[in-house]
């Protein structure tokens, strides 16, 4: 009986000593027990539950996964004009005067034709001679030759057409030089600085070539260079030839 007693008066005190316990809507712990607040960490301040929301969290985050998968896509895409990711990269460089609009597509194209390439001139002897084993060694070694004689004459080909076209240009307003980025034969950038004054008129019938500087030829479209003062110091025009009996 004196320890039903004790227990009792035990059970009182630290009811009396606890700290209240305080109502908060949606939490329960029981079915018969009233529903309580959590308590605070700061007697300054409240736990709002109301500003954790997760929907808003997890919406965020797809939609930062949707937008980035969007950029790779569209820098995938095989498309006439510079890339998005270009055209965010220019908005910090303002020296960059001009896009070539098919940069992207004839990267694509030279990396595929190095591709193949490569392929027939390593593979194309191997599968000569392992799938006609019946002819001459002569007639496999001839055949082998002229695929990847074929092979490196289209890459090469390909080469030759595209090698002027210039991809980015860069230049200052009053500056005498500017840079422009050509792509190698792996197709890989290279960048070139050039003088405005050593631009002259191209006196070949090659196609896309709008002006020739130290000896190369270079290409821009006319079309997608928004700079008309820039392109008219690009195409020079060639002067007239004096008449040989002009000082007679």
């Amino acid at each position: 009986m004196a320890a039903r007693r004790s227990s009792a008066y035990l059970h009182r005190f630290l009811l009396a000593h606890s700290p209240p316990r305080r109502i908060f809507p949606g939490f329960q712990t029981s079915r018969h027990e009233p529903r309580i607040q959590c308590p605070t960490l700061c007697p300054a301040s409240r736990f709002d539950c109301s500003s954790i929301s997760i929907p808003t969290y997890f919406s965020k985050k797809f939609a930062s996964r949707a937008a980035a998968a969007t950029t790779r896509a569209d820098d995938d895409k095989i498309s006439v004009g510079p890339k998005n990711s270009a055209l965010r990269k220019d908005e910090k460089d303002t020296t960059v005067v001009y896009h070539g609009p098919i940069s992207s597509t004839i990267k694509k194209v030279k990396l595929l034709s190095l591709s193949t390439c490569c392929l027939s001139v390593s593979l194309g002897p191997v599968i000569t001679f392992m799938t006609l084993p019946g002819m001459n060694v002569i007639l496999k070694g001839a055949m082998a030759s002229t695929v990847m004689i074929l092979s490196a004459s289209t890459t090469g080909a390909l080469h030759w057409f595209v090698s002027p076209y210039i991809h980015e240009l860069r230049w200052r307003p009053g500056s005498d030089t500017f840079e422009v980025e050509m792509m190698s034969w792996l197709a890989t950038y290279l960048t070139e600085t050039i003088k405005f004054s050593d631009i002259r008129p191209p006196k070949t019938n090659r196609p896309f070539v709008t002006f020739k500087a130290n000896g190369k030829f270079y290409f821009v479209d006319e079309e997608h260079c928004h700079n008309k003062a820039l392109l008219a110091r690009l195409m020079p025009r060639e002067l007239p030839h004096g008449s040989a009996y002009k000082n007679l």
